[in-house]
């Protein structure tokens, strides 16, 4: 029996590794918890749901505290993070960030599990990502999911997304801002929590030197291989001025609420991000929301530090806007 181990093709610390025989090794793997028919700290019912059948994809939804039987809430169609490779939307920091925006915002909340790369190449994760969003929107006349069907308030659908999540929300946005969502369902407003954009040239803060070595460029043609213009793809260079790429001004949502952290290597670019939508000419609402002193995804891995309360306080009222 051969026991040497393995050789290494090439990795994406902290996110995965990958063998020279086809294996994979996700490093980041966290622990799934179970949904919960009522949380004992917040008394929100979660369940999870097929979407698709054919795909797969499934979502974990969550209902807070009614005060009636027949209460509409605001609808999140949500969007983890993890490099497009990784993570889970039933994962335990996940599914305890999601049940409080949930009962704090006293929102009806999906959360897609998408198929990820590399085994689904992107664009799958965009695809199944809008093909749960048309399946939500489908249940504004009628459909097979009782909560949405029950309690869900249609005129306020929103989405949003962390990191890799937030390069899904923002992508979903655009593609609704040029094809229809089932009944003439629209977009409230969407937010983009330190989402993953990149470049082929260092902006603001990022190094010069090893740009092309960070993993933030170089896992974008690990997970979409397929992508003629790389890491200057409009997907996840959206300021891109390559060709064919795609105004910002058609965005689909009225609200957008950009997040970015202060030590985050993603910050110069969300804010870049930020001010090209300011510039565009897009008809919409865009704000700015910055936490100084902290790092990539801080409120979802620490949410019992200030910080991370004080930007949960303003997702929540940025969900709960009319």
């Amino acid at each position: 029996m051969d026991s040497r181990e393995p050789e290494i093709a090439c990795e994406f610390l902290p996110f995965l590794r990958v063998y020279k025989d086809g294996s994979i090794d996700r490093l980041v793997d966290p622990p799934s918890v179970p949904p919960s028919l009522d949380d004992p700290d917040t008394g929100v019912l979660s369940k999870d749901i097929i979407i698709s059948p054919d795909t797969g994809v499934s979502a974990r939804i969550y209902l807070p505290k009614l005060t009636n039987t027949r209460q509409k809430l605001p609808i999140l169609v949500y969007f983890h993070g993890g490099g497009f490779c990784v993570g889970s939307a039933f994962s335990a920091a996940d599914h305890r960030y999601i049940n409080t925006l949930s009962s704090q915002a006293t929102l009806l909340a999906i959360s897609i599990e998408y198929r990820l790369a590399p085994t689904h190449p992107l664009p799958t994760a965009y695809e199944d990502c809008w093909a749960a969003l048309q399946w939500v929107s489908s249940h504004s006349t009628g459909g097979d999911e009782p909560w949405l069907t029950q309690h869900g308030n249609f005129d306020h659908i929103f989405i949003g997304g962390d990191s890799a999540g937030g390069n899904i929300a923002h992508n979903t946005v655009m593609r609704a801002g040029t094809e229809s969502l089932p009944n003439g369902v629209r977009i409230l407003g969407a937010f983009l929590s330190q989402p993953y954009f990149w470049g082929s040239q260092p902006i603001g803060s990022e190094s010069v030197e090893d740009h092309h070595q960070k993993v933030s460029y170089r896992i974008w043609k690990f997970v979409c291989p397929s992508s003629e213009a790389g890491i200057d793809d409009s997907r996840v260079n959206p300021c891109s001025r390559t060709p064919g790429c795609p105004s910002l001004s058609k965005l689909g949502c009225r609200r957008l609420l950009v997040c970015v952290a202060g030590k985050d290597e993603l910050r110069d670019r969300d804010v870049r991000y930020y001010e090209a939508v300011r510039e565009s000419g897009w008809e919409g609402e865009v704000e700015l929301y910055e936490e100084k002193e902290e790092g990539h995804v801080f409120h979802i891995f620490n949410p019992e530090s200030e910080n991370a309360k004080n930007m949960i306080s303003r997702l929540v009222a940025f969900l709960q806007m009319k």
